[in-house]
């Protein structure tokens, strides 16, 4: 198992992947195309890993270091740039890109690392503070999207020579980021009908460009060990093809399960082809919905796919819906989140014990406008909600209750009452465009915010990262 490259928006949805990295929202500076490797996958890569740097992986940190760079007062040394760099190493090759020089790539380590520095400095300033049942979360989500337990966790963290504090501190890093870019950014991105309109312009006059569609992949890696022997490439490449002759006869979740060396979901969700690997793309670029492609090759191991959906305009036609209600609690300086969470655990406790009904509950306790209806949601299909909400409403059963979730509004008890697949009426179209428009809008808002935060940021370079 190798050490997770932690993502902040990841570490705050609970989406963490010890094994392997795929399709994080992109943040920060961009790639300027360094040699040798296209932009997009360094970019991915970039933001891929944003790792505990704790040496060269294994060992801690080597004793001839430097300071590079410092950032108002704290300073950023030469070994936190080269274990970023192999993990950015390590992500480009697991996608099969070509690595660009060294030396381009610890300027754009260094910036990146400059850029975090200067965010959680911002965020102390402005009073964001995570406690530890957040991060108590953060440390569920990792285990559970690895099928393991928590002591198992703790034992994988220990085999890569990351102590639990350790990582329990980038995840609170990371999770006080993703904070701030949504006090910062996220809260304030509006979307007009115009821009709906613009959007839905733009996409028909694209409607021949392949890189302008949107795809939903299901992914299986049979990863490949670095320094296989031709006849276990072999045996790997025989497992691949299993799995995509399974795949094709049955489930796919199931499949991926049973052959993949990804752990969590196998569904990649839909998202502009070009936050794929260009790799996948030209894969399924003549793929019809429903089929499965594969095995394809690349320097990870062999990938067996599934086109789930394509969509020129970035919606899907049909989605599953869920019907939820929620009790909301609001952390204050009387309640904290873990307060809160033992509360609603007792709540959740007499409604599975038959001595109170949720809704009533709901209009009793909780914190949000849908308390009169008794918590009621309502119907709602995919990116209606915090994905820290949906990614816990999304494994529940009908009639299922959830355990205490902590999201940007405060600590929820979630109940799903119904699913459904259902299709998009032209006004739920439009929404979820709207959702599509939101998300491009919220990361050019957070590059230039991040830019500006940059601009008012002291940073005195010294020795260049070697």
């Amino acid at each position: 198992m190798r050490l997770p490259a932690i993502s902040y928006r990841a570490a705050a949805l609970g989406v963490l992947c010890l094994s392997a990295w795929t399709g994080v929202q992109a943040q920060g500076l961009r790639a300027a195309g360094a040699q040798g490797v296209s932009a997009p996958a360094l970019s991915r890569a970039l933001e891929q890993t944003q790792a505990p740097d704790v040496g060269t992986g294994r060992g801690g940190l080597r004793s001839a270091d430097y300071i590079v760079a410092v950032v108002n007062s704290e300073p950023i040394t030469n070994n936190e740039v080269r274990a970023r760099m192999a993990r950015v190493e390590e992500s480009l090759s697991r996608e099969g890109a070509q690595r660009p020089p060294q030396a381009a790539l610890a300027r754009e380590v260094l910036e990146r690392l400059i850029l975090e520095k200067a965010q959680v400095q911002y965020a102390q300033e402005v009073g964001i503070k995570v406690d530890d049942y957040a991060v108590d979360q953060g440390m569920e989500a990792v285990a559970r999207n690895n099928s393991i337990s928590r002591e198992q966790l703790a034992k994988e963290l220990k085999k890569e020579g990351i102590s639990e504090r350790v990582f329990r501190e980038e995840l609170r890093r990371q999770i006080t980021l993703q904070r701030l870019r949504e006090r910062e950014v996220d809260n304030r991105v509006k979307v007009s009908d115009h821009e709906i309109d613009r959007y839905q312009q733009e996409q028909r006059s694209k409607s021949g460009d392949a890189a302008a569609a949107a795809i939903n992949l299901g992914h299986i890696l049979v990863a490949v060990p670095e320094g296989a022997s031709d006849a276990q490439v072999a045996q790997y490449k025989a497992r691949a093809e299993e799995a995509a002759q399974a795949a094709r006869s049955g489930s796919f979740e199931a499949v991926a399960q049973q052959y993949s060396d990804v752990k969590g979901s196998a569904v990649m969700g839909l998202r502009p082809a070009d936050r794929y690997p260009e790799l996948f793309v030209q894969a399924v670029r003549s793929a019809q919905v429903g089929a499965v492609v594969g095995p394809v090759r690349s320097s990870a191991g062999f990938h067996v796919l599934k086109v789930i959906d394509k969509s020129m305009s970035g919606v899907p036609m049909v989605v599953v819906q869920n019907h939820a209600r929620h009790i909301l609690l609001r952390p204050s300086a009387q309640l904290n989140e873990r307060q809160a969470a033992a509360q609603l655990a007792e709540l959740r406790n007499r409604v599975l014990q038959g001595t109170a009904n949720f809704e009533a509950l709901a209009r009793q306790y909780s914190q949000d406008g849908s308390a009169p209806q008794g918590g009621d949601l309502g119907w709602a299909g995919p990116g209606r909600y915090v994905p820290e909400f949906e990614q816990v409403l999304e494994r529940l059963q009908p009639g299922e209750i959830s355990p205490p979730v902590v999201s940007r509004f405060g600590v929820h008890l979630i109940q799903l009452v119904e699913r459904r697949e259902a299709a998009l009426s032209p006004r739920e179209q439009r929404e979820m465009l709207r959702d599509v428009v939101r998300a491009q809008k919220t990361e050019k808002d957070y590059d230039t915010w991040l830019q500006e935060l940059r601009g008012r940021t002291y940073v005195e370079y010294r020795d260049p990262p070697q």
